[in-house]
């Protein structure tokens, strides 16, 4: 196969006609023949699922496989039949057209959608009609990626039209759905409804900060009403979004994953055919060990952080001798080399245990695997505020005594004083530790997630090139067209880039924005502020960021941003609950004294904010839900349409009489032309038995 542009698509047309491209590591097998048997597979596999390849040489070690459909028809053919099982799913309302053309004339193809389904039989078991390709797993372990290449003039107009632009509109979202899928465009959805809404955060939260005290009863209330109303308003725009893109409840409708590990037969009750499942009981004691490990996780990184903690209020509190200033960064350092490797030994073992529960489906292993990084990033994020709110402030003068072994060391011999009569506790260490994560580290994640990899990636490109020309290993591609020339080295260095997963950026939204937002903003009312400017630019740069710095994403299906909804559900139920024990323990009196503080007085402040927060949200749910949106109501226009013409069938009701009531001709098709013709319109008819009539009552 030539590597010549087709004319149909702009896009297609840019990546010379090519659908996928698969990366083939010949440098990683055992030998030449384990590597020439696994390429043979592999295109093997490809041609028995109607795949057209051509092969060109990729980077040091590596194939490119360069994969497109082999006929027009059968991409028609795979997309009908996509459409077709989504309509007996109930994804789609209605049954595509059977005439296969006119089907996508009245629905043209996507991107996106073309994408999916070259995707999906690349990838879907051999039971499924696909072929079954698993990168790194199986008998693909040289198979190191397959992915779809960037459409650079699609990229530049997005980065262009988002840099002059305030808000993200409907069209823009369908846009991006069109070239990434529903998965990524729900993103960016979230992302603009959450911004949207922190306006509103941030003008009262300015309006807070200047007008009511700190810890005020009254923020914390709205704080939480804001929060419940964005997260029932979001759940009503994931259906709104999910009827406009015909993807309503498509993640309960999803092929098995080509690593699933079937163990038993049985016989679908529904169909009757014979399915191979792997026991539920089995999969239950499996997932059990989601407890121990959670624990575990919980134990260790908690212990690491209150350790770190009380080492860092030691040294800068209570420590007065030598080399202070150096000492200082101690706590940075150890959080800094300690954390990382304890998050991605924990993030192994958990992925480990996700594929050991032997999920069937990508959303259930997907779901599986966002609870365990959720509890990871629970402690990491949260923990240390906790540590200063409910420790720190309230016990330091009682648990300093016993753990100031440097207190001691440090005093001159007979000039030894109580550690308590020396320590001071800083009431405002909580106000800046949230400042640091709310302002600081938000402007260190964004530095560390779109400017460090584009130097990082740079700087190691460099060197590279550096060290081959010195060793004499610098590749040359004296074999490349020079027609290709440029498009081969793009698609080089677009298989070297990193792979895309949106659930790192909504791990950021919820984790690092919403749940500090929710829990915490009590204490800093600006809160919002800080975000609201971060995600301004946050919109735009995760925008560069796919286009730059990440190869194309494959262009998954969804219905919702996932398991992250109910994470943010549970962050705003326990926002409520921080809330209220801030604001009674650290609140003061008219006064200006701080409240007498009572164990009965902090529980019951948590209980009575905790059952605010269920009417609240009980109210807010029940005042939407009698609320019209543009998706439900065109759900119901779909449904009526559907019910109606169903109707029509069975009760004989035709085209021709449709045409007729609208004042149409019709047509007829069979009988004699003759005979029916003579008579064209009802009102003929009428006329013809009207003279029929007028003429026999003058006979008689």
């Amino acid at each position: 196969m030539d590597l010549q542009p087709s004319s149909k698509n702009s896009a297609f047309a840019s990546s010379m006609g090519v659908d996928y491209i698969v990366n083939f590591n010949f440098s990683s097998a055992n030998d030449k023949a384990e590597a020439a048997t696994q390429f043979e597979n592999l295109i093997a596999a490809l041609d028995n699922v109607g795949m057209r390849t051509t092969v060109r040489p990729g980077t040091e070690g590596k194939l490119l496989v360069f994969v497109r459909f082999r006929s027009t028809q059968k991409l028609i053919g795979e997309v009908y039949r996509s459409r077709v099982k989504d309509w007996l799913h109930g994804i789609r309302p209605a049954a595509p057209d059977q005439e296969t053309q006119r089907s996508l004339d009245k629905e043209p193809l996507t991107g996106a959608e073309r994408l999916r389904v070259v995707h999906s039989i690349l990838t879907h078991p051999e039971s499924e009609g696909g072929a079954g390709i698993t990168p790194g797993k199986g008998q693909w372990t040289l198979v190191e990626g397959i992915f779809p290449l960037h459409d650079h003039e699609f990229n530049k107009e997005w980065m262009k039209r988002w840099s002059t632009t305030w808000a993200v509109s409907n069209e823009e979202l369908g846009n991006i759905r069109d070239m990434f899928g529903e998965k990524v465009a729900f993103y960016f959805a979230f992302l603009e409804s959450y911004f949207s809404f922190l306006v509103i955060a941030a003008c009262f939260g300015v309006a807070s900060y200047f007008l009511l005290p700190q810890y005020s009863l009254i923020f914390a209330v709205v704080n939480c009403l804001w929060s419940v109303v964005f997260v029932e308003q979001w759940k009503r725009q994931e259906v709104d979004l999910a009827v406009r893109w015909n993807v309503r409840s498509v993640s309960q409708f999803q092929s098995k994953r080509a690593q699933f590990q079937p163990e038993t037969e049985t016989k679908d009750p529904v169909t009757g055919e014979i399915v191979k499942v792997f026991p539920a009981w089995k999969r239950l004691t499996r997932q059990s060990l989601q407890i121990p490990f959670a624990l575990g996780a919980g134990v260790i990184l908690s212990a690491l952080f209150a350790v770190n903690f009380g080492i860092e209020v030691m040294i800068s509190e209570v420590y007065n001798g030598p080399f202070k200033s150096v000492l200082m960064f101690t706590p940075t350092v150890i959080g800094t080399v300690t954390v990382p490797i304890l998050i991605n030994i924990l993030s192994n073992i958990a992925t480990k245990l996700t594929e050991f529960e032997n999920y069937e489906h990508d959303s259930a292993y997907e779901a599986a695997m966002v609870q365990k990084v959720f509890v990871f990033n629970f402690i990491c994020s949260y923990v240390p505020l906790f540590l200063t709110a409910f420790v720190y402030v309230p016990f330091a003068h009682v648990i300093v005594p016993y753990i100031d072994v440097l207190g001691f060391l440090v005093q001159p011999e007979g000039e030894k004083m109580g550690t308590q009569a020396m320590f001071q506790i800083d009431p405002d260490r909580l106000r800046k530790q949230v400042i640091y994560f709310t302002v600081t580290a938000q402007a260190v994640n964004l530095a560390m997630e779109t400017i460090v990899p584009y130097f990082k990636r740079k700087a190691f490109k460099k060197a590279k090139e550096i060290q081959d020309k010195r060793s004499g290993k610098e590749i040359v591609y004296v074999n490349d067209s020079p027609d290709e020339r440029d498009f081969l080295d793009r698609v080089r260095n677009e298989a070297e880039l990193d792979v895309y997963d949106v659930n790192d950026d909504l791990r950021e939204m919820c984790m690092q924005q919403f749940g500090y937002l929710c829990l915490f903003s009590p204490v800093w009312p600006l809160t919002a502020v800080s975000f609201l400017v971060n995600n301004w630019i946050e919109l735009r740069s995760d925008a560069a960021k796919i286009c730059v710095e990440m190869r194309r994403p494959i262009p998954h299906r969804a219905d919702s941003i996932g398991p992250w909804l109910d994470n943010i559900g549970f962050l705003t139920w326990l926002g409520s609950v921080t809330s209220a024990a801030l604001v009674y323990m650290f609140s003061t009196t008219a006064t200006g004294s701080p409240n007498v503080l009572t164990l009965t007085g902090l529980l019951g402040s948590i209980v009575f904010s905790e059952h605010i927060y269920f009417v609240a949200q009980v109210m807010v749910r029940t005042t939407l839900s009698k609320l019209d949106s543009p998706g439900l109501i065109k759900e119901r226009q779909e449904r009526f349409i559907i019910r109606r013409r169903y109707l029509q069938e069975s009760m004989g009701v035709d085209e021709e009489t449709e045409a007729h009531n609208l004042g149409g001709a019709g047509t007829f098709d069979g009988g004699n032309e003759e005979f029916w013709g003579i008579q064209k319109s009802p009102k003929e008819a009428v006329d013809a038995g009207k003279e029929i009539i007028n003429i026999s009552k003058k006979e008689q």
